[in-house]
């Protein structure tokens, strides 16, 4: 009797162990194609159009011109003031991901779209351009990250932010195919939610603004939106060392 005991316990043990171990394979497969994707492009420049919606804080349309040369040469040309979102346009998966503890599949969640998969993983603070004010804030500002992947085209169409239930922030991503045959983001969406007013400044350096003064945002919940277009790709045509 003990025997058979033992022989179930072993069996239960394979098969967790066997589950455990394909999704930690199933995560590597996924962070991996993502990034193969992403490097395929070697480099590219592109035309981007930014709209805000902030509150106590006000810009018309301003225009970018942007280069890219992996692995992660930037150039950005504007004229005057301006406001670019850094979050996650130019970095790779593979480092964003490396931001994240905890990484698993999430399969509790909303239904999402035929070929759409979400990981889930903890934000680690020292990743973020973030200056807390204290040890307590540090203790209790615990973000958890969701990033939802299109497995058929291997990008990221979505990645939101959230402190348990309460989404801080959210970054979708339209993508088509442009310069023929490059299937590179249209539109973003950087869509966020601030309870306390304080903390705006501190994510001043991770979204590249300044919103405002604490006096001049009413209300304990700040929500601002900003808006990219991308326009006119030219994708592999080669771009000087020099530019950067």
């Amino acid at each position: 009797m003990t025997k058979k005991i033992i022989a179930v316990f072993m069996i239960i043990f394979y098969l967790f162990s066997s589950l455990f171990s394909n999704e930690e394979g199933s995560l590597d497969r996924i962070i991996n194609n993502t990034e193969r994707k992403f490097r395929s492009v070697d480099d590219y420049e592109v035309k981007m159009t930014i709209s805000m919606s902030i509150p106590a804080f006000r810009m018309p349309k301003k225009k970018y011109h942007i280069f890219f040369k992996q692995p992660n040469k930037i150039k950005i040309k504007s004229r005057g003031f301006g406001v670019l979102p850094r979050t996650g346009m130019f970095t790779s998966p593979i480092e964003n991901f490396d931001n994240l503890t905890d990484i698993k599949i999430n399969n509790k969640i909303e239904k999402l779209k035929k070929d759409n998969i979400m990981i889930s993983g903890n934000l680690i603070l020292d990743s973020l351009a973030l200056d807390m004010p204290n040890d307590y804030a540090k203790l209790t500002f615990k973000p958890t990250v969701d990033v939802v992947i299109d497995t058929f085209n291997w990008v990221i169409t979505r990645v939101t932010t959230k402190i348990d239930t309460v989404k801080i922030m959210e970054i979708q991503n339209k993508f088509d195919f442009v310069d023929k045959d490059f299937y590179l983001p249209i539109e973003s969406k950087v869509e966020y939610y601030v309870k306390d007013a304080r903390l705006t400044k501190w994510m001043k350096k991770d979204v590249g603004l300044f919103i405002g003064d604490q006096q001049n945002i009413k209300g304990d919940m700040v929500k601002g939106l900003i808006t990219v277009f991308y326009n006119d790709y030219r994708v592999n045509r080669g771009i000087e060392d020099s530019i950067f």
